[in-house]
């Protein structure tokens, strides 16, 4: 397979901080890499997922409250948490925290677990379809919406027009 030289696909997403009842989703195009009649795939070498605020700062959080926040990138729009096991699933992540002060004020304790990330793949992750879905919901524990943000490290491939087609049909 021919391999370009890597590039950087950015995205971000407002997730909320209204618990199961607000699910975000933005789609991440790749139309300018990805063509499966033209032979065309992504490899996506490496995921970095940030989750703050809108401003890139550590998030706020209600007094004595915990929070979480889970997010999922995908090959298929999803309207709410899926399994990892799910066909469509790239990455998946979350992370939960616990404000033990009276006031508002950053988690003073933090747990996370990123449990699918490309980084941990020898060879990556191929993608064949054009958009891909940056989503998640965050709880109200958080006394501010909740942005996940990921930067992947990717390349363009070549690969047979049958082999790219039946890749993207997999990923639909």
């Amino acid at each position: 397979m021919a391999k370009s030289d890597s590039f950087f696909i950015r995205a971000s997403c407002d997730i909320g901080n209204n618990n199961a009842t607000e699910w975000n989703q933005t789609t991440i195009d790749l139309g300018a890499y990805v063509d499966a009649l033209g032979k065309s795939v992504l490899r996506i070498h490496n995921i970095a997922v940030s989750l703050t605020d809108d401003a890139g700062a550590s998030i706020d959080m209600v007094a004595s409250k915990s929070a979480a926040a889970q997010f999922q990138v995908s090959t298929q729009s999803q309207t709410g948490l899926v399994l990892a096991t799910n066909k469509g699933i790239v990455a998946s992540g979350m992370i939960n925290c616990y404000n033990s002060t009276a006031v508002v004020a950053v988690a003073a304790l933090t747990s996370e677990a990123f449990d699918n990330l490309p980084q941990l793949w020898t060879n990556g992750y191929l993608i064949a379809v054009d958009q891909m879905y940056l989503s998640g919901q965050a709880s109200t524990g958080f006394n501010e919406a909740a942005t996940v943000s990921v930067v992947m490290e990717c390349t363009v491939e070549t690969m047979s027009q049958a082999s790219a087609m039946a890749l993207a049909l997999s990923q639909q």
